[in-house]
């Protein structure tokens, strides 16, 4: 039998397609640490039910009727202690899955993933840890970053702006962030105590006005720090 349910991760599981809902409530029910504690078939039904389920992991497709997957995570993201959203997509290089990362969402990862994997994701999401995970989304980030909007147009000077108030060592922090290093990593690359880098990634989301660590990633990428090292 599985622990108390205060212990368990709470996943809320986001599909327009019922069997594939079934198949993930099963995979995730089968785990004593993790639960579902609700489903939708779209982001609008999704965003209405979250209004009054609590959760920790949505899994969220993209592509649905009504209202797709990166408009329901902007929403998500924009609201006080939202629920981590892991994307999951049917294909390998999808303009929408980088979309909703760059909208808010923690992670990306294919529905063809194995058990195994999407259950490793779902933990790693919730526990915010300081890789980007999974893999799949630094691939993800790799394949879209050569065709990013030029930084210095108009619609990136947001991104610049925040730039422009770091200091050099911030922006190699930066940097490293973007790489998929974790604190203890850039610590050692910059010879450095992970306290020191804890500390600049503070005030890099602070001074970026970033949400979490993944979307640090995604400034890299668009300003192209994370291409330069």
């Amino acid at each position: 039998m599985s622990g108390p349910a205060a212990d368990r991760v709470r996943v809320f599981l986001v599909d327009d397609q019922q069997m594939v809902r079934g198949g993930f409530r099963m995979l995730v029910d089968s785990q004593p640490d993790l639960e579902v504690v609700g489903e939708a078939g779209d982001g609008a039904e999704a965003l209405e039910r979250l209004a009054v389920t609590r959760a920790d992991v949505v899994l969220m497709d993209v592509r649905m009727p009504r209202m797709d997957g990166v408009e329901a995570t902007r929403r998500l993201a924009a609201q006080p202690d939202a629920p981590r959203v892991l994307v999951l997509t049917t294909f390998d290089l999808d303009e929408y899955a980088f979309a909703a990362i760059r909208a808010g969402a923690a992670a990306f990862l294919l529905k063809d993933a194995g058990p195994e994997e999407l259950l490793g994701a779902i933990r790693t999401v919730h526990a915010g840890d300081s890789v980007v995970a999974p893999s799949t989304t630094r691939r993800l980030l790799e394949q879209f970053a050569a065709v990013l909007p030029d930084p210095r147009g108009a619609a990136e000077q947001p991104a610049d702006d925040r730039l422009a108030v770091l200091t050099e060592r911030e922006r190699e922090v930066l940097a490293l962030v973007g790489r998929g290093l974790s604190n203890t990593e850039i610590a050692a690359e910059l010879v450095v105590a992970e306290t020191t880098v804890k500390t600049h990634v503070g005030r890099l989301l602070a001074k970026t006005g970033s949400r979490d660590r993944v979307q640090l990633v995604v400034l890299a990428y668009e300003t192209g720090l994370a291409r330069t090292t």
